[in-house]
């Protein structure tokens, strides 16, 4: 049984009891390349998707992408390009990038473009229901709708309106009936794209985009919605709000998990600081995306880390070492290290101490002949590391 850590409750907890898991991860706004931050996120729910199924459970996995968005538009308009095309090449090499690093794709990748008319829908609804209201020709969902709004984070009132500011939402728009109210529609301002719908001329906010296309293909109550941690507020909330407001039923997901930061040379490796380290750009360079990826599992999933200049030397000496144990005629027995990397992964994805398991494994003699073979199938399969 795979237990992992849930915001809302602060606790470690089993997940999927059934047979089949319902994953649902926030993708890219694409206007950039992928980063080292990104891939760490898509990285943890790979590892959860791959314990699952060797537990027996099929899985259900979906992804969205932003590709309609404030930062989209802006990186457009700064380099003169289409707006389309630039969001086409990102996803493009982004799910290159993904390919690479041997992540299992999503079964559904849902873009915000095709979803405008199930995302029109929705919000036609909450205002029916007198969860949304408009301030011009925007529209605001309350947040005092769904009757649960705070339970995912956590966070305080003040603490909310500050990361409500830093992270994309207008707490002092003119005409909002609460601060935190986010946007759910955004009215047509002139040379922005535009849908024309039963709500106007306009295109959808953000939060709700995550929260119908979850429903629309999961349903409510689905086991697991993952991020970086820096969507626990405002993003992942009001996505939660919006759903249990349009249902009326609580809560949107079972588990809220969420993976940490990367940081470099001390702050956040984001877009908007400019200290990015891109996967693309380390793949051209001839790093291998296996030590890319044995770098990235180099650390809990749910703790902030820096990727400092001996990451990833001691991931490609770990790896060589690994692929050389495996090439051996022979090896330790092995059926144990396969019951502890499962034990590990399984408690919360400790692909740490996954990992120094098979380093022990690796630093051993013995002489089952079946045992690198089975250690190679097992780093494959748990680990997504090609040998």
């Amino acid at each position: 049984m795979l237990r992992l850590f849930d915001t809302a409750s602060g606790t470690i907890r089993d997940t999927a009891s059934d047979e089949r898991a319902r994953l649902y991860v926030c993708g890219i706004t694409p206007y950039d390349a992928t980063h080292l931050g990104h891939a760490a996120t898509y990285l943890a729910f790979d590892i959860v998707q791959r314990v699952w199924r060797d537990g027996g459970r099929t899985v259900h996995y979906v992804q969205n992408v932003t590709d309609v968005d404030d930062p989209l538009l802006e990186r457009a308009a700064h380099t003169g390009e289409n707006w389309m095309s630039l969001a086409e090449r990102e996803i493009e090499l982004f799910r290159e990038d993904m390919t690479a690093l041997r992540v299992l794709a999503p079964d559904e990748y849902v873009g915000a473009v095709e979803s405008v008319p199930e995302l029109t829908d929705a919000i036609g609804k909450l205002l029916a229901d007198g969860a949304a209201y408009y301030v011009g020709d925007d529209i605001y969902f309350s947040i005092t709708a769904s009757g649960h709004f705070g339970y995912e984070s956590n966070y305080d009132r003040e603490t909310m309106l500050t990361l409500f500011a830093e992270r994309g939402g207008d707490p002092s728009h003119f005409g909002k009936r609460d601060p935190l109210d986010s946007l759910l529609w955004r009215g047509h301002r002139h040379g922005e794209p535009y849908w024309d719908t039963s709500l106007g001329k306009g295109r959808p906010g953000w939060h709700i985009e995550c929260s119908v296309i979850a429903l629309n293909r999961l349903g409510m109550g689905f086991d697991v919605q993952g991020g970086g941690s820096d969507l626990i507020f405002p993003h992942h909330e009001h996505s939660a709000a919006h759903a249990e407001a349009l249902t009326a039923s609580h809560p949107f997901a079972r588990h809220y998990v969420h993976a940490g930061m990367i940081g470099l040379d001390g702050e956040k490796m984001s877009k908007s600081r400019g200290n990015l380290v891109l996967v693309s750009k380390l793949r051209a360079a001839g790093v291998d995306p296996m030590a890319i990826r044995l770098a990235l599992l180099d650390g809990h999933y749910h703790a902030d880390r820096e990727w400092t200049g001996g990451r990833l030397p001691t991931a490609e000496a770990r790896l060589a070492r690994w692929r050389a144990a495996v090439t051996r005629p022979t090896g330790p027995p092995a059926h144990d290290l396969l019951t502890e990397v499962r034990a590990r992964l399984a408690d919360d994805l400790d692909t740490v101490g996954a990992m120094g398991a098979v380093d022990r494994w690796v630093a051993g003699d013995g002489g089952d002949p079946g045992a690198p073979g089975l250690v190679r199938n097992l780093v494959d399969a748990l680990l997504g590391i090609a040998l």
